[in-house]
C-alpha cells in the first residue's frame, strides 16, 4: 500500500538523503575515473553528490523525485552485494554478510520512524525483512542522528521506500544542524625506515608516506624557537627508537619532516651550524634524564650533536649547545622543549 502511495506520483516529490561511508565504500560508487558514479547520476536521474575527500567518513548526499531516489539506492545496493560477493571469493567465509547502508537523519525526524512505543519501526522491519536500528546519539556537531539498514538489496529498498515516506509525512521541526565528517589525524609510525599509517588494530605500509612528508617540509616554516609558544600540530607521529631500550615519542609531523635522517636519499645535507640554548639548572635533569638515557634518544631522534656544559658556580643556568642542519637543530630544540613542558605542566615523561 505504501509503495503505491509513493510510485503513484502523490508523493512523487523532490526529496533530500544523505548517507555515511567510509572511505572504501565511497571509492566503490566512484569507480575508476568516476565512472560509476556517473552510470548512477545517468541511469537514476537522481543528483548525487559527495563530500570532501580528506575524511574517513564521507557524507553522499542524494537528491530527486522519489522515484529517482529509489533507483540510485537500488544502484547502491546493488554494487555493494557485488563488493561482498567479491570480497567472499577470496576468504573462507561461508555465510554472506548483509548489505549495510547507514542514513543521515534529522533527529526531530527521528521519534516518527521509531513510532510509539516503537510501532513503526517494528512495522519497517517486519513488512521488509531489513534490520533498522536508529542511533541513540546525535552525530558530532550536529542534529541529525544515524540510522542503520542492512540486509538484502531488496530488503533495503523496500526499508528505504518506507523511510521516505515517513520522512515526508513528518518534516524536520526547526532547523538542523547536519553532520559533517572531520578529516583524518591518523597517527604515523615509522618503524626501520618505513612509514605506516594506522588503521584499526594495524599497521598499514604507507609507501608514499616518506616523498608526501618530504614535499610538506619543504611548505613547513621551522619550528618555533623555546620559549615561545609551540604552534597547535593537526598531524601526529609515533617515532620509535630502538637500541638497547626501546620508547617512542609522539611528534607532530612536522617535526618528523625536518629530520633529515627520516628521509634518506633526498637532498644533500645543508651545512652545519650551531645553536645556543640556557636551560635552568633544575629542569637540566629532565632532559639529560637518568644516566643520560633522555639526551641520547634526542640526539638520536634529531640527528644533532647536543652538549650540555658543565655547571659554573654561582650560575643557576646551564648552557646547551646543539650543532647539525638547520632541520636538526630544529628538531632537537623541539624535543628539548617538549621534555621541558612534560615537566613543567606535570605531564610526566613524554
Amino acid at each position: 500500500e505504501m509503495e503505491s502511495k509513493v510510485s503513484e506520483g502523490g508523493l512523487n516529490v523532490t526529496l533530500t538523503i544523505r548517507l555515511l561511508m567510509h572511505g572504501k565504500e565511497v571509492g566503490s560508487i566512484i569507480g575508476k575515473k568516476g565512472e560509476t558514479v556517473k552510470k548512477m547520476r545517468e541511469e537514476s536521474g537522481a543528483r548525487i553528490n559527495i563530500s570532501e575527500g580528506n575524511c574517513p567518513e564521507r557524507i553522499v548526499t542524494i537528491t530527486g523525485p522519489t522515484d529517482a531516489i529509489f533507483k540510485a539506492f537500488a544502484m547502491i545496493a546493488y554494487k555493494f552485494e557485488e563488493d561482498i560477493t567479491n570480497s567472499m571469493s577470496n576468504s573462507t567465509a561461508t555465510s554472506k554478510p548483509p548489505v549495510t547502508l547507514r542514513l543521515v537523519v534529522p533527529a526531530s525526524q527521528c521519534g516518527s520512524l521509531i513510532g510509539k512505543g516503537g510501532s513503526k519501526i517494528k512495522e519497517i522491519r517486519e513488512s521488509t525483512g531489513a534490520q533498522v536500528q536508529v542511533a541513540g546519539d546525535m552525530l558530532p556537531n550536529s542534529t541529525e542522528r544515524a540510522v542503520t539498514i542492512s540486509g538484502t538489496p531488496d530488503a533495503i529498498i523496500q526499508c528505504v521506500k518506507q523511510i521516505c515516506v515517513v520522512m515526508l509525512e513528518s518534516p524536520p521541526k526547526g532547523a538542523t544542524i547536519p553532520y559533517r565528517p572531520k578529516p583524518a589525524s591518523t597517527p604515523v609510525i615509522f618503524a626501520g625506515g618505513q612509514a605506516y599509517t594506522i588503521q584499526g588494530q594495524y599497521a598499514i605500509p604507507h609507501p608514499d608516506q616518506l616523498t608526501k612528508l618530504h614535499q610538506l617540509a619543504m611548505q613547513q616554516t621551522p619550528f618555533t624557537p623555546l620559549g615561545q609558544t609551540t604552534p597547535a600540530f593537526p598531524a601526529f607521529a609515533v617515532l620509535t627508537v630502538s637500541g638497547k631500550q626501546r620508547s617512542s615519542i609522539v611528534l607532530p609531523l612536522q617535526a618528523i619532516t625536518m629530520s633529515p635522517c627520516i628521509c634518506p636519499g633526498l637532498d644533500a645535507s645543508p651545512p652545519a651550524s650551531t645553536h645556543e640554548l640556557t636551560i635552568p639548572n633544575d629542569l637540566i635533569g629532565c632532559i639529560i634524564g637518568r644516566q643520560g638515557t633522555k639526551i641520547n634518544e634526542i640526539r638520536q631522534m634529531s640527528g644533532a650533536q647536543i652538549k650540555i656544559a658543565n655547571a659554573t658556580e654561582g650560575s643557576s643556568e646551564r648552557q646547551i649547545t646543539i650543532t647539525g642542519t638547520p632541520a636538526n637543530i630544529s628538531l632537537a630544540q623541539y624535543l628539548i622543549n617538549a621534555r621541558l613542558t612534560s615537566e613543567v605542566t606535570g605531564m610526566g615523561a613524554l
